[in-house]
């Protein structure tokens, strides 16, 4: 889609749906997975990562699209099932489960649950020979090491995730003593939002490692290896976007001779998946409320802003700020006479809420609508929405030719007091 196109529904939105509001374009979803399906030539399952969007609408238009979900809670879980996903096909991850949460899935028939500690494997061990039933499990393994070039390191450290790989070998032979359990195999992810190439291929390889030593040291033969992707996106002005034919191409002939080992030729290799399917596809509109000179600087007040979007003001898991990319909507081709410097921040009342510092975009008005980009993953389900009251974004969904309401936490219908009735939400729109 170019990106007059992409404005054209922008605006639409915008103007049907109102601001501040979340549009994903599914088209944008389906090429990312087309991509991926291409690149690794289907030698990977493609599962996706539940908790960086969980949108129910998403959910149900992933059905059949992706092979497997990851769920990290059993609010997650309940979303699946109720998007229409058969519980076979969901994993269930996370280091906080409680008793009745591994419980519920467990009854549930989720597919896989993944233990991140000895104290689950005993809870579900328990919960299964109760029922009568023998639930597969994965081992989440927390490696010795990850690549430099890595967004969030998850390796080498204290951490709540998995069993360090030193005290792997003792908790798998732990585990394939339970009776309630059949251990389905290994689950490793280290690392998230790289754009090197290079440190993701070494990531796999060194995955690939660690599956090979602990599955001969147990004895085991895996149905279920998965790999965290760890593939990133450019959120910034001047990343460069991944190279995903690199990766593939160099890891391909790693798997290949891997799955040469009869222990592996039957294992289901799998590529948890979060923002690398999503995060481009979306995008957050909000509209200039205010402009106003402030020591020299033009600042842009929208109608939304961290409540809505926190990791887009640069408080989520973000070290140094950096702005991402936004623009004007309709203002795509202004010529550079027609730009300005601005900061946007939010409506709150407080100084950190602040959508970008120092943004060059089409000249502003009051009532122009600012899009930002990469905001289909980790937006408002990562956002203190609760935060000073304001009224929740809409979410937008743009489905062969026809932009559809997908808003999880209010009527569409509904206007709070004081705002205009949202006259026509709830019903299709094309652009």
């Amino acid at each position: 889609m170019n990106a007059a196109d992409r404005d054209t529904w922008l605006a639409a939105a915008a103007e049907q749906f109102g601001t501040p509001s979340f549009v994903y374009f599914t088209e944008a979803i389906a090429e990312r997975i087309a991509a991926l399906r291409h690149a690794f030539e289907d030698q990977l399952a493609l599962s996706f990562a539940v908790k960086c969007n969980p949108n129910p609408a998403l959910l149900k238009w992933m059905v059949g699209r992706v092979d497997l979900l990851d769920v990290s809670s059993i609010g997650e879980f309940r979303l699946a099932l109720q998007a229409g996903w058969d519980p076979a096909l969901v994993s269930f991850t996370g280091p906080g489960k409680r008793e009745f949460e591994i419980r519920e899935a467990v009854l549930g028939g989720v597919g896989l649950l993944v233990l991140e500690s000895l104290r689950e494997a005993g809870i579900a061990d328990e919960v299964a020979r109760a029922a009568g039933r023998v639930q597969p499990v994965l081992l989440r393994i927390a490696p010795d090491s990850v690549p430099r070039g890595f967004g969030d390191q998850m390796a080498g450290r204290p951490s709540p995730f998995g069993i360090d790989l030193p005290d792997a070998r003792e908790a798998l032979e732990q585990i394939v003593a339970m009776p309630g359990l059949r251990l389905a195999g290994l689950h490793i992810y280290s690392g998230t939002q790289c754009l090197k190439p290079d440190a993701i291929v070494e990531n796999y390889r060194g995955f690939l490692s660690i599956f090979t030593d602990l599955c001969e040291a147990v004895d085991i033969t895996p149905e279920s290896l998965v790999l965290g992707s760890g593939l990133g996106v450019p959120y910034h002005d001047g990343d460069t976007p991944l190279p995903l034919d690199a990766v593939a191409s160099a890891i391909l002939p790693d798997i290949a001779r891997f799955r040469e080992d009869p222990r592996f030729a039957g294992a289901r290799l799998k590529l948890e998946l979060g923002r690398y399917l999503v995060a481009e596809a979306g995008y957050f509109l909000v509209r200039v409320i205010s402009l106003k000179q402030s020591r020299g600087v033009s600042i842009a007040i929208c109608d939304g802003g961290m409540n809505n979007h926190l990791p887009a003001s640069g408080h989520f898991g973000m070290v140094i700020r950096r702005n991402y990319k936004m623009h004007r909507v309709g203002g795509q081709s202004a010529i550079d006479s027609d730009t300005g410097i601005y900061d946007v921040t939010g409506p709150l009342c407080t100084s950190i809420d602040r959508l970008g510092g120092g943004v060059t975009l089409a000249s502003l008005s009051e009532g122009d609508v600012i899009a930002i980009h990469n905001s289909g993953a980790y937006g408002l389900t990562a956002s203190p929405i609760h935060f000073i009251g304001h009224a929740p974004p809409a979410e937008l969904m743009v489905i062969d030719g026809a932009l559809h309401d997908v808003s999880r936490f209010f009527e569409a219908t509904t206007a709070w007091p004081g705002e205009p009735s949202p006259e026509g939400q709830g019903a299709l729109a094309t652009a």
